[in-house]
């Protein structure tokens, strides 16, 4: 293993400082500084305080990577970055913090995309990904099924949301319940004690012949069964709602998925993003997957959510692929498509 390079990930798309250190498929190094709190009071993500935050948590967060590696600077041999896409003030901190690296190192950058990270990521976990799979990312910002023959090279769009993310509808229905914000750790709770049953919410595009999601009218339809209820002076029933509400986005997800499968004539799903470590989603996938005959991985989900160690797992997989590194002029780009795994 000592042969095998160091790669230094640095991940700052949204309101997460990750940093991680991979040697090969050898997670060394996760560490994250989160500023989730500063927003809360705000119900959502401000960019301006997540750049701002995530310029104050840089070095630290990489000097604490390395000293939970056991590893000095001069050990790294490789910098990763998320080059896109995310926050447009959130990507600059990042990129413009492992440009400095890099060259103060004397070491290749390599700048990768969030999206293709997420599936990487897995390999630290479970070994190498099968060639092809297929890859459900879910989280605030992104809702997608894709193709990956290669996650190195070739990653292949087969569906998006064509309005709210999955992750965004948590959160937005979280507030109109009166929960915490981010939303989806709250509901996953809230959800355990009621019925999924007991409401039944609308499945946007749950068979229309696409492999794309549709969350806004589910979250509209949550929002107006609550406000009924209030004008009526009838209490909500919290744990129902979330119940019901998580049960109508994990069927339309999963189903999705196994589909996409069955499309493709490919037998291994992975799934990764935020909304990975919700516990329906991970119960009912793995459901389907057995009664589909489809193999299922989901990383833990500390390696669900958004981290470095996502982008240092990616950056491994370039190198040891041979892919040329990026140049140090290369820009941050908030609305990359994921079909571009690095620039």
């Amino acid at each position: 293993m000592a042969d095998q390079p160091l790669v230094l990930g640095i991940e700052t798309s949204c309101d997460e400082t990750g940093v991680g250190l991979v040697r090969g498929t050898t997670l060394l190094a996760n560490t994250v500084a989160s500023s989730v709190e500063e927003h809360a009071r705000f119900g959502g993500v401000v960019p301006e305080v997540a750049s701002r935050a995530h310029l104050e948590a840089m070095t630290p967060t990489v000097e604490r990577a390395l000293r939970d590696a056991g590893v000095r600077f001069s050990d790294v041999d490789a910098v990763a970055v998320t080059a896109g896409p995310g926050l447009a003030g959130a990507l600059l901190v990042g990129v413009a913090a492992a440009k400095a690296y890099a060259l103060g190192l004397g070491v290749p950058l390599y700048g990768v995309n969030h999206l293709a990270a997420h599936v990487a990521v897995d390999q630290l976990e479970h070994g190498p990904l099968p060639k092809p799979s297929i890859a459900l990312l879910v989280s605030g910002g992104h809702s997608s099924l894709l193709l990956v023959p290669d996650v190195a090279s070739d990653v292949i769009s087969l569906g998006s949301t064509v309005d709210d993310a999955a992750g965004e509808a948590f959160d937005k229905v979280a507030r109109v319940l009166g929960l915490p914000f981010p939303g989806g750790p709250h509901i996953d709770r809230a959800a355990t004690g009621g019925s999924g049953d007991a409401v039944a919410f609308p499945r946007g595009k749950y068979d229309d012949g696409t492999l794309d999601f549709s969350f806004s009218g589910l979250k509209t339809a949550v929002a107006r069964w609550v406000e009924a209820r209030e004008r009526a002076g009838t209490p909500v029933p919290v744990a129902d709602v979330a119940a019901s509400f998580q049960e109508a986005v994990v069927d339309v997800l999963t189903r999705k998925a196994v589909q996409a499968c069955r499309r493709y004539d490919v037998r291994d799903l992975l799934i990764g993003g935020g909304v990975a470590a919700n516990s329906r989603l991970r119960a009912l996938a793995r459901e389907r997957c057995e009664a589909a005959g489809i193999r299922l991985r989901v990383p833990r989900p500390g390696l669900c959510t958004d981290n470095g160690a996502m982008i240092a797992a990616l950056g491994a997989e370039l190198v040891a692929a041979g892919v040329d590194p990026s140049r140090h002029d290369i820009p941050a780009d908030s609305s990359m498509p994921v079909t571009a795994v690095h620039v």
